[in-house]
């Protein structure tokens, strides 16, 4: 929402004078704050962990998925990446290509661009094909007696390209891992919080039949301030908790982060800055658009709201 901007300043410094604590004390500002992002996505991700980044997030997210199916295996999209903890950079070829190496219980789907990829725009249902791939995948993985815990995605790949999945990828995605008894996790830490402008998270371009089964959020949650959150169902929530080894967070939902990321919400609002996303995106988009045509080295210009990609070739 901007660098510094006063509302958020102001909500931090109030609360930090009045009090800060770890979220082992009860405070107000952690359910208000639960209450008012759960406004913003389906009823079905209705419970609501805190934690202080988008990398402790989606760490969360794995132990939810593994805890609730009971499996290990973990499905990425290539060039994905999903944060610095060892967890993460397991499931983050961006970085493991380049370290270890890839692990037993990783599976890598290629990433569903129609620009670049295996299947592009004139494919007659690229959205079909790209799912197909993980379909392949779970079988082999099968056939080796591996279990699919997870699809781990972000929502629009970002390291990756700056990518826009084919329209009803995640549906028929969802539908292959579900079967295999997993669950899909989207990765929101980039793309949250209206940058796509015509929705508050980035997975609702997908349509409003599909809905993950966890959702992971951080970077502009708390506009600079260390908050990440992770949201999921009561189903998967019931199954973490039912190990008797309870989730705890020191700072994770402290009553300073929560006024913060309140804030943030209200400024969202107020200014009506998914909004702007669109109209400043489709401007950008626009007068790229028009650069394309006069460089040949532009390739593709793609994207949604303020989240744009330039695709530069020889």
């Amino acid at each position: 929402v901007g660098h510094c901007h006063p509302d958020i300043v102001k909500a931090a410094h109030e609360q930090n004078q009045l009090l800060n604590t770890n979220s082992r004390y009860l405070h107000d500002n952690l359910v208000d704050y639960a209450e008012r992002l759960s406004k913003t996505l389906p009823e079905k991700l209705c419970i609501f962990y805190f934690l202080n980044s988008g990398s402790e997030a989606n760490d969360l997210a794995l132990r939810l998925a593994r805890q609730y199916t009971q499996h290990e295996d973990v499905i990425v999209l290539d060039h994905a990446y999903h944060g610095h903890l060892t967890s993460l950079i397991d499931i983050s070829p961006y970085k493991f290509r380049n370290l270890e190496g890839q692990k037993e219980w990783v599976h890598v789907a290629p990433v569903p661009d129609t620009y670049r990829g295996l299947y592009r725009e004139d494919h007659e249902n690229s959205a079909t094909a790209y799912a197909d791939e993980v379909k392949n995948i779970i079988e082999h993985a099968h056939e080796r007696g591996r279990k699919i815990a997870a699809f781990f995605a972000e929502s629009l790949p970002s390291v990756g390209g700056q990518i826009i999945p084919p329209a009803g990828y995640f549906q028929k995605v969802a539908e292959h891992v579900h079967k295999a008894g997993g669950v899909f996790i989207a990765d929101e830490i980039q793309v949250g919080f209206g940058r796509v402008g015509k929705h508050f998270w980035a997975f609702q371009l997908q349509g409003e039949d599909f809905i993950p089964d966890i959702v992971t959020m951080g970077k502009p949650i708390g506009n600079g301030h260390p908050l990440a959150c992770v949201a999921t169902t009561k189903e998967i929530a019931e199954a973490f908790a039912a190990t008797g080894v309870e989730y705890f967070n020191t700072f994770g939902g402290n009553p300073v982060s929560c006024a913060t990321g309140l804030a943030v919400l209200d400024v969202i609002e107020k200014e009506h800055l998914q909004a702007h996303a669109t109209e400043v995106g489709n401007f950008l988009m626009k007068i790229l658009k028009e650069q394309q045509i006069k460089h040949p080295i532009i390739g593709d210009v793609r994207g949604c709201g303020l989240f744009i990609g330039v695709d530069l070739i020889k």
